[in-house]
């Protein structure tokens, strides 16, 4: 299929920015069936929150990532929520979604970024995007490396006792230990949230920096790229220990190692989409080890896409509408959208659809 093709395929109101696209899109990529409005900056990172009342009024939420950045909020066709966007932050870089974080005593479903130049976590209730954080909350107090309080990636674990954490990395950090810091989520007492330090982890090569981080909930493991090194595995809850479980993706990536996503096809299986940044592709990893090591990623597809230079990803794998019935795949591009992926296609004939 030729790019004029394609774009004849995507409705026009949603091809925004295709200026940029003509010349870079390959006729083999994976392409989008959305693209959203363009951001005003620099889109990073996307989060996908699933509207459960009503799965086709859910929304994404990505960064725009400038000193004079925001949150912006998106419906599932790609339509900015003007009423619903969040300015004035100062480079939010990467932002995450929970459900269910107790506030006022009410199940609250959170957005946390990272608010890098101000070296706060910054947490809004969805879908309203409210703060409740009082203004903002400092994180890595006390460093004084170059860079080690610039707040890049943030993920967030909900454990099965239901207490809720907030892994966060920055822009840079020792090398032996300690690169990620993870805090406790809770009701300040106000309705608002407070984060208590409970961890200091994470290996560190020092070869470029650590941004992306993902969590399986019902698995209990945290992921990192390290970028330009591979993809490191630990423990999600703090009373496991600090000890590497796994790197894998340690070859046959372009250059930097990204976006982490995960799609879950079971309790225990699925797989681990890593964006090959300088590829412009994703390497699909197995979600669960095998028989004879549990930590043991196999990489099962790469799939190359229409994105260009593709920082955050975020994926769910529930029927939304009746474009997304096997789930949602989002990422961010380098043109200011964010662009939006059927999973049975990125899936094919290779991997399972839900």
């Amino acid at each position: 299929m030729n790019v004029r093709s394609w774009i004849q395929m995507v409705p026009c109101c949603l091809v925004l920015s295709m200026g940029a696209c003509k010349a870079q899109v390959n006729e083999n990529d994976v392409k989008p069936v959305v693209i959203t409005e363009p951001v005003k900056y620099d889109t990073d990172d996307p989060a996908i929150w699933v509207n459960k009342a009503d799965p086709a009024k859910s929304l994404v939420i990505g960064t725009d990532k400038d000193a004079d950045g925001a949150l912006y909020v998106f419906d599932l066709q790609g339509k900015i929520i003007a009423d619903k966007v969040v300015h004035g932050l100062k480079r939010p870089n990467n932002v995450d979604l929970a459900y269910g974080l107790m506030l006022n005593g009410k199940p609250t479903d959170i957005a946390i970024t990272t608010e890098r130049m101000m070296h706060k976590l910054r947490i809004y209730s969805v879908p309203d995007m409210k703060p409740v954080d009082n203004g903002g909350i400092d994180v890595f107090v006390g460093e004084n490396g170059y860079e080690y309080r610039d707040l890049m990636g943030i993920a967030i674990y909900t454990a099965k006792d239901g207490k809720m954490y907030a892994v966060i990395g920055r822009k840079n950090g020792p090398k032996t230990g300690g690169y990620l810091w993870q805090y406790l989520l809770q009701d300040d007492g106000t309705g608002n949230v407070k984060a208590t330090l409970v961890r200091k982890f994470g290996e560190y090569s020092g070869k470029k920096e650590i941004e992306a981080i993902a969590v399986d909930n019902e698995l209990g493991y945290i992921y990192y790229s390290d970028e330009q090194v591979g993809v490191r595995q630990y423990y999600a809850d703090p009373e496991k220990g600090d000890k590497q479980l796994s790197i894998f993706g340690t070859s046959g990536f372009k250059a930097d190692h990204e976006g982490i996503s995960i799609y879950k096809t079971g309790d225990s299986t699925g797989y681990i989409l890593v964006s090959d940044q300088g590829a412009n592709r994703f390497q699909v990893f197995s979600r669960e080890g095998t028989p004879q090591d549990s930590f043991q990623h196999k990489l099962l597809k790469v799939v190359p896409v229409a994105v260009r230079q593709s920082d955050g990803s975020d994926v769910v794998n529930v029927p939304l509408n009746s474009t997304f019935k096997h789930g949602l795949f989002v990422v961010m591009s380098d043109d200011k959208t964010f662009h939006y992926y059927r999973w049975e296609d990125i899936a094919g004939k290779q991997l399972t659809v839900k």
